[in-house]
C-alpha cells in the first residue's frame, strides 16, 4: 500500500514517521508512505499557499492551484487513488473505515490548513472529507498522521503478529479489557489474582465481563449498536469473576 500526505508542514510529518511501528513497516517494505510539500508547487516569488477569502472575513483559505499541481504529480498506482482531505467538516474516521481503507493500493492524505481549503478542492478533487473528533487542530497533519498509522497497523506483518490487529480495541464490537504486567504487587496495588491462577476459562469470563462492563459504561454510543447474546446479558447480571484461591 502507498500513502502520499500532501502538507505545508512535511517537515512535522516527516519526523513523526520515523518512529515505532509506521518506522518498522516501511523499512520492511509494508507500506510506503511519501511526504509531500505543498510548497513546492505553489507559484511566485513567496511560495505562498494560502489567501485571503473572497468576499473578505478572517482567515486564509488554502489555494486551489498548489494543491492541484501536488495531485497531478502524484503516480497513478489505482485508475483512481481515494484522496482523503482531512476537515473537521468531514465524516468521523472509525476502525470500520480504516478496514475499508487498508484494501486499498493507494491513498492520498491532504492536510488541510489555515482556516480551510478552497472549497473547489473538496468539490472537485478529493473523493472525500474526514474528521478524527469534534474538536479544533491547527492543521490537519495530525489527523493525518492518526489515520495513516490506523492503516499501518492493519498491513500484513506490519505488528509482527498477524494477529495482533484484532485484539486491539476497536476492532471487534468492544473496548479492550484491562491489561496488567509485572511487578504483582506494586505500591500496594495489587493486579487481580485470577489473572495468575491458570484457570483460563476463567480468565477468559473475566475478561469478557470487563469487556462488557467497560463498553456499556464508557461508550454508550458503542453499547447502543452492540447486540450483547444471551450469555453476555447473564454475565452481566452477575458480580465480577473472581478466583480465591490462587492453587486452583
Amino acid at each position: 500500500m502507498r500513502i502520499d500526505i500532501l502538507t505545508v508542514l512535511p517537515e512535522m510529518v516527516g519526523q513523526a514517521l520515523g518512529h515505532s511501528i509506521i518506522k518498522r513497516a516501511i523499512e520492511a517494505g509494508r507500506i510506503e508512505i511519501n511526504v509531500v510539500n505543498i510548497r513546492d508547487f505553489a507559484t511566485g516569488r513567496h511560495h505562498m499557499t494560502d489567501d485571503t477569502p473572497c468576499g473578505g472575513g478572517g482567515g486564509m483559505i488554502m489555494m486551489i492551484d498548489p494543491i492541484a499541481a501536488a495531485l497531478v504529480s502524484l503516480p497513478r498506482l489505482a485508475a483512481a487513488p481515494r484522496v482523503l482531505l482531512t476537515d473537521p467538516q468531514g465524516e468521523l474516521f472509525t476502525q470500520a473505515k480504516a478496514r475499508k481503507w487498508a484494501q486499498e493500493e493507494h491513498i492520498v492524505l491532504l492536510c488541510g490548513h489555515y482556516e480551510g481549503v478552497d472549497e473547489r478542492v473538496r468539490e472537485h478533487l478529493v473523493t472525500e472529507s474526514v474528521s478524527i473528533g469534534d474538536y479544533v487542530l491547527t492543521g490537519g497533519e495530525l489527523p493525518a498522521l492518526v489515520i495513516a498509522d490506523a492503516l499501518t497497523r492493519l498491513q500484513p506483518g506490519a505488528l509482527g503478529d498477524e494477529y495482533a490487529p484484532e485484539n486491539d480495541s476497536f476492532a471487534g464490537e468492544l473496548l479492550e479489557f484491562p491489561h496488567y504486567t509485572r511487578p504483582r504487587i506494586f505500591r500496594g496495588w495489587e493486579a487481580p489474582q485470577i489473572l495468575f491462577s491458570g484457570h483460563h476459562a476463567l480468565i477468559t469470563r473475566w475478561r469478557r465481563w470487563h469487556q462488557l462492563q467497560r463498553t456499556r459504561a464508557w461508550r454508550p454510543d458503542i453499547w447502543a449498536r452492540f447486540s450483547p447474546s444471551v450469555e453476555d446479558l447473564k454475565l452481566l447480571d452477575e458480580t465480577e469473576p473472581a478466583i480465591t484461591d490462587p492453587n486452583r
